[in-house]
């Protein structure tokens, strides 16, 4: 195993409660599954502002780290790494979140998602979600 690997995901919420979703495009580990939007921080960089980073360059949106909630976390063994994922929730952002990496994007119900594929350490957070929302 090559350590422990830091990964930020973002819950963003829309007034009807709905959460964004985006699929791992082909070519990326992973690909097909759905996740939260996030990625890894730079070297020097704290997990907010990365996660303000990665919002901006993967959906075009904009907004502060005063409206990233911390929720809860992730920490899973895969094969060759273990993710550890802080999960923030946002609920005001400037824009309008569109793929700008290739990813499909969809809002879903907390409720809806365990009918969704996703990746094994984003599935135990959606219990979480849903008792949130």
């Amino acid at each position: 195993m090559n350590g422990v690997l830091l990964v930020v995901a973002a819950a963003l919420v829309d007034r009807d409660g709905r959460v964004l979703l985006a699929e791992r495009p082909e070519g990326k580990a992973m690909a097909g599954l759905w996740e939260f939007p996030g990625g890894k921080p730079a070297p020097g960089e704290t997990p907010e502002a990365a996660l303000l980073r990665e919002l901006r360059e993967e959906l075009g949106i904009d907004t502060e780290a005063s409206c990233l909630a911390p929720l809860t976390f992730a920490s899973h063994a895969y094969a060759d790494f273990h993710l550890l994922m802080p999960l923030y929730v946002c609920r005001v952002w400037q824009g309008i979140p569109r793929p700008r990496e290739g990813q499909r994007l969809a809002w879903i119900r907390p409720r809806d998602m365990p009918d969704w594929p996703m990746p094994p350490a984003d599935r135990p957070l959606v219990a979480t979600l849903r008792d949130l929302l």
